[in-house]
């Protein structure tokens, strides 16, 4: 079973899951806060680098399972047409109503 984007508890990541998933660079950068971080199966990438490789141009789209921790942690069927799809935890920090960093991994 999957979560709506809609239905998701905490606007910065529904904003971030609902322009990831439309393909949406710019409503995606503007869900991140200045200077935002991620880190992908433990290590540190660069944001834009990944983002462009890993959603843009490979078509990532997230089907959310589950969310805990007031949302900012959710657990989702993430695929691109680079990997196909697996099964994916995210984790995110939030501040002043922007996504600041957030962490992927498989789960």
């Amino acid at each position: 079973m999957t979560l709506p984007v809609k239905q998701l508890s905490d606007p910065a990541v529904r904003a971030f899951v609902a322009a990831l998933n439309a393909g949406d660079e710019a409503a995606l950068f503007e869900a991140l806060g200045p200077g935002a971080t991620m880190s992908d199966d433990g290590s540190d990438r660069d944001l834009r680098q990944w983002l462009d490789r890993e959603v843009f141009a490979s078509r990532g789209h997230m089907d959310v399972e589950s969310e805990a921790d007031g949302g900012l942690a959710l657990v989702a069927r993430y695929r691109n047409d680079t990997w196909g799809e697996m099964r994916t935890a995210w984790r995110f920090a939030v501040d002043g109503g922007k996504v600041t960093r957030f962490e992927t991994g498989q789960a």
